[in-house]
């Protein structure tokens, strides 16, 4: 760990990510220890969303478990392969649908946090339209031998952008879909930027009335809570036109859908859900991935999860010839697994050297102490089932801190102790093993 060099953003983000709990938006591959099939699986999935596929998996684990880190490695991955991602957190603001927009503010954060491998922390509505512009401007200087200064120039690329725009009329809101990006180009073309504001508007959900959209862009139609999953599609159609490998959106805190308290709001969710589910699996969406993040509670609760959705629990209930320690990894619903004593192992040690090297020192912690470390929070009652690795990582960096800022305190003055408190020991105590 100590000889690779990270910059000192990426670890700056990692220790203040890590220190409160939360996931890395950066850095991940610094620390990235286990899940191979999980990730196997969600590289598979991005290979056939490439060749025109479509997934929709459920990603379910306890809090802390790791979801939100599997979520990050694969949206690094799909933006290092030429995928565009965008994700959102769900909450009682932004849900699958509401009726105070909530639907609607998924869709605005779903926009906003577009990202691609040149614009990888979101905001890439404008840069993506912009290459739609330069590609088909290239197309046609190339196809017609011209320059953009010839007089005739304006009227081939309309005529090309038509032909590109036409393929989406067929689709859901494709015609008012492709007028916005006709609207966009005018704006490129006579140097207007109002108008192609006005267009970035729309297609990032802001128009609040018909009317309104109507006086400043001449279309009628908005996108709004019941057909924001339509413009997730035309999007998704629109960036593979553009060479784009797929498009992948990310969803988080799934638990949220699960809280709303009346029956008939939450029923409206899982409909909702149960509509995304169909047209990705089914095969009515091409080229596009959607991921969701939730609890097992939020998954099996047969009063207020999704299996108390009949037509969401037929089709995620796992086969009954699946026995327990059996997973089938192609199965819509992912479960994560607790890492091992060895992983997590492993990934203390990352965590110490990215620690070391962010505060440029060297601490006298040894791979021993990481096993008195393990002892500790291993040998706490009901560990097997409650612990995470992120109480795991919170834990041990607040024991690097205090090292950092006291040194002259050990190792064993702030652990020792409770492992002897928390461990019966034995003679023959090999319940630890590592190779170190």
């Amino acid at each position: 760990m100590s000889e690779i060099t990270i910059p000192k953003r990426v670890s700056t983000a990692l220790i203040n990510s890590l220190s409160s709990g939360v996931t890395p938006r950066i850095g991940l591959e610094y620390m990235a220890v286990g899940r191979k099939n999980e990730i196997e699986t969600l590289l598979n999935d991005l290979s056939n969303i490439a060749e025109g596929g479509s997934v929709f998996r459920f990603i379910v684990g306890r809090y802390g478990s790791g979801k939100s880190f599997l979520l990050q490695i694969i949206r690094n991955y799909a933006m290092d392969r030429n995928y565009v991602v965008t994700d959102v957190d769900l909450s009682p603001e932004r849900k699958l649908c509401g009726n105070k927009g909530q639907g609607l503010g998924t869709y605005k954060e779903l926009m906003q946090n577009l990202s691609t491998k040149v614009r990888p922390d979101g905001g890439a509505l404008a840069s993506i339209l912009e290459k739609w512009v330069a590609q088909i401007q290239m197309s046609v200087m190339k196809d017609n031998n011209i320059t953009v200064s010839e007089p005739k120039f304006s009227s081939l690329v309309e005529i090309k952008i038509m032909e590109v725009i036409g393929e989406m009329d067929s689709m859901v809101h494709g015609f008012d879909f492709a007028k916005v990006m006709t609207a966009y180009w005018e704006g490129c073309k006579t140097g207007n930027q109002e108008r192609k504001n006005v267009a970035l508007k729309w297609f990032r959900g802001e128009y609040s009335t018909k009317t309104e959209a109507n006086n400043e862009l001449g279309v009628r139609i908005i996108i709004d809570d019941d057909t924001w999953f339509d413009y997730i599609k035309l999007m998704s159609v629109f960036v593979r036109q553009l060479g784009y490998a797929g498009f992948l959106v990310l969803m988080d805190e799934g638990v949220n859908l699960y809280k709303i308290s009346n029956t008939i709001a939450r029923n409206n969710n899982y409909e909702k859900l149960l509509t995304i589910f169909n047209d990705t699996m089914q095969g009515r969406s091409s080229g596009i991935g959607f991921y969701l993040c939730g609890t097992p509670q939020f998954v099996e609760d047969n009063r207020r999860g999704l299996f108390s959705y009949e037509a969401l629990k037929t089709r995620l209930a796992t086969t009954r010839f699946v026995k327990d320690g059996i997973r089938d990894m192609q199965s819509p619903l992912i479960y994560l697994d607790r890492l091992t004593n060895e992983e997590i192992f492993v990934l203390l040690l990352k965590v110490k050297g990215i620690h070391e090297q962010h505060f440029a020192y060297k601490s006298n912690v040894t791979k021993e102490d990481l096993v008195s470390f393990m002892k500790v929070v291993t040998g706490r009652v009901g560990a097997d089932e409650l612990l995470t690795p992120r109480e795991i990582i919170r834990d041990f960096i607040g024991i690097m801190n205090v090292l950092k800022q006291q040194p002259e305190l050990s190792f064993d003055n702030l652990v020792t102790d409770d492992l002897l408190k928390t461990t019966p020991q034995t003679d023959d105590d090999d319940s630890m093993v590592f190779e170190i």
